[in-house]
């Protein structure tokens, strides 16, 4: 065979090659198009379709899409309700049925299927679901409603009235976005069903009801103001008041006690105080949530307006003189010491410094590490003393330590005006104090407290670690926080998402480090978590943490290696949330603690919950 053939037949073979491929290449677009057509011919998909010139913008419009066409596939049975108003008009079943599809956002929507039609730079992209596969939206829905009434249910039995009010009103918004709110209902822990509408708005009635507030002094235009929940001081509460001029940001309310600053002069007789209870700048941690509640109409309650006198108190009832922390914690803490008049002569000193804010007439009452938080504690924002100091000393491993000072820190801008903290006070050999924190609240610390099957050190070990983590998180200490993160530890921010079955954390013991095992999240190592922190710190006049139930579990037979699961409220100038943060402790070394992992959720998964020991080997 001559050149010139070989070169002909190799040329042809090239040629055939090449249309071969390219025919592979078209034929699973062609492919796809036919199962496109399809889906839109076929009578048991809702689908979408959106152009854009990227994947992810065409995406996005095609979700859009997708989600009307539900709205207009569910309007004919969608359950009109007595709040389907806008501006006080009442609105059409479909309008209504579309503004509650809207916010089935992106990540809602996750058993949909989709297709790219067409590639960039004019993409096109396909989304369908199973009409079958709708109602699964809303059971979806229903399940997270459900579980927010039985967490606002232990919530009101713990006398936290600012969680049991946040989600029961959360689980009524949501409720109220439902195909059908009329069905929906909530089984209890005795078994009993409750028809979601009605039992949410009377349970937050009856909480509402149930809080009673008092003026219990005054000085100059600082009103301290008692508030107590079925006769006890409550555990947590979120309020606004009206200072004479204005309704006032979100002020907390801690063990029983909250301050109100009046405007200059205010002479009235009464005062007014409004329960918190919708959060919505706490819900934008979830979108699904933060779109119900632009969505659904607010529902009013005259019961979360308190108004009470404001004339010059009498004695204050029995069960405001001590608090149901003080009392709880009695027997929960180690012995109270039987001298303790060194260490009171110097809290007494503190206290007056304090109170004249003359700082400087206290230092020699503190290490140099402790006046260094003592400086910052009284510069977090304008710090005073709350009723009467009740100081209770008791010795642990680390010292002695008094408990039972209320202080309120109050700020002049953001979100929040004050919050209300339990100061602690440890003392080293000479009397001095070396450090100051801030407790961990009523709940948080009896969960821990309670722990009898713990050595009573341990106890008091785990409870002051929690509490110099909190307290450096305020007092932005993000030198002490580089010290408490091991080199190698795993911090994961955000929400956590899974893409497959399997999911966990492998732990390699020889070398302390920690590995990934096909899980998917927003983890950063020390060095940007640090990095971080310090760009929150420095752009918040404030950063609070306030701790809720826990569960606390030593791992392994040898060691004080600890697994700590909390809830967590987080409030900084501008912004707040509510999750549940996991902790990997070492405390072999109480004096020096190492965190080996940390997480954050917003919500407890529907999958596995929440990130535990078990994920983490």
């Amino acid at each position: 065979m001559n050149t010139f053939s070989r070169i002909s037949r190799i040329t042809s073979f090239v040629s055939f090659a090449r249309a071969f491929f390219l025919l592979l290449l078209l034929l699973p677009l062609s492919v796809s198009a036919q199962n496109w057509d399809a889906v839109k011919s076929s009578a048991d998909y809702v689908y979408g379709e959106g152009v854009g010139a990227t994947i992810a913008e065409a995406d996005q419009r095609a979700l859009a899409d997708l989600t009307a066409n539900i709205s207009v596939f569910v309007q004919s049975d969608f359950e009109m309700t007595t709040t389907n108003q806008q501006d006080g008009r009442q609105v059409s079943s479909a309008s209504y049925a579309s503004s509650r599809m809207k916010t089935y956002a992106q990540a809602t929507l996750t058993n949909t299927e989709r297709i790219v039609l067409s590639a960039e730079p004019q993409a096109r992209v396909g989304r369908w679901i199973k009409k079958a596969e709708v109602d699964k939206l809303f059971q979806l829905r229903l399940t997270k409603a459900q579980d927010m009434a039985a967490t606002a249910l232990r919530a009101e039995a713990a006398g936290k009235v600012d969680d049991a009010l946040r989600y029961y009103y959360w689980a009524y918004a949501l409720t109220q976005s439902l195909r059908y709110p009329s069905k929906a209902e909530f089984t209890d822990d005795e078994g009993r069903k409750h028809l979601m509408t009605t039992w949410l708005p009377q349970q937050m009635r009856q909480v509402m009801d149930d809080v009673a507030c008092r003026m219990c002094r005054r000085e100059g235009d600082d009103i301290e103001v008692a508030f107590t929940f079925r006769g006890r001081p409550v555990s947590s509460l979120d309020f606004t008041y009206f200072d004479g001029r204005d309704w006032c940001p979100i002020t907390s309310v801690a063990d029983g006690r909250g301050l109100m600053e009046m405007a200059e002069g205010y002479s009235g007789q009464t005062l007014q105080a409004r329960l918190e209870y919708e959060y919505r700048t706490e819900a934008h941690i979830d979108r699904e949530l933060e779109g119900v509640l632009a969505v659904v109409p607010s529902l009013a309650f005259p019961k979360a307006t308190k108004t009470f006198s404001a004339k010059a108190p009498g004695e204050a009832a029995p069960e405001e003189r001590v608090s149901q922390n003080q009392a709880g914690r009695q027997t929960a803490l180690p012995s109270a010491l039987t001298d303790d008049k060194a260490y009171a002569d110097v809290v007494t000193r503190v206290l007056a410094a304090i109170r004249s804010r003359s700082y400087q007439s206290a230092s020699g009452c503190f290490t140099d590490e402790g006046r260094d938080v003592f400086q910052r504690l009284v510069q977090y924002g304008q710090a005073r003393l709350v009723g009467t100091p009740q100081p209770v000393f008791h010795r642990s491993a680390d010292g002695v330590v008094c408990r039972g000072v209320q202080m309120s820190f109050s700020f002049a801008h953001g979100l929040r005006k004050s919050f209300v903290e339990e100061v602690v006070f440890t003392f080293d050999t000479d009397a001095r104090i070396k450090n100051v924190s801030f407790g961990l609240g009523q709940v948080a610390e009896q969960d821990i407290l309670c722990k009898g099957v713990w050595d009573e050190n341990v106890r008091v070990t785990i409870m002051q670690f929690l509490e110099n983590y909190k307290t450096a998180y305020a007092l932005k200490r993000l030198d002490y926080l580089n010290t408490i993160f091991d080199d190698n530890a795993v911090i994961i921010t955000g929400s956590v998402a899974r893409n497959s079955g399997q999911r966990g954390l492998r732990l390699d013991t020889d070398s302390r480090r920690f590995t990934q095992k096909d899980v998917r999240y927003n983890r950063q190592t020390k060095e940007q978590y640090m990095r971080n922190l310090r760009r929150c710190f420095d752009s918040n006049e404030f950063v609070n943490i306030r701790f809720s139930s826990n569960d606390v579990v030593k791992l392994g037979k040898g060691g004080e290696m600890y697994s700590i699961q909390i809830e967590q409220d987080y409030y900084s100038t501008t912004y707040g949330d509510h999750g549940y943060l996991f902790l990997m402790v070492d405390l072999n070394d109480a004096e020096h603690p190492l965190i080996k992992v940390r997480t954050w959720q917003p919500e407890k998964d529907p999958n596995f919950g929440l990130y535990g020991p078990g994920d983490f080997k």
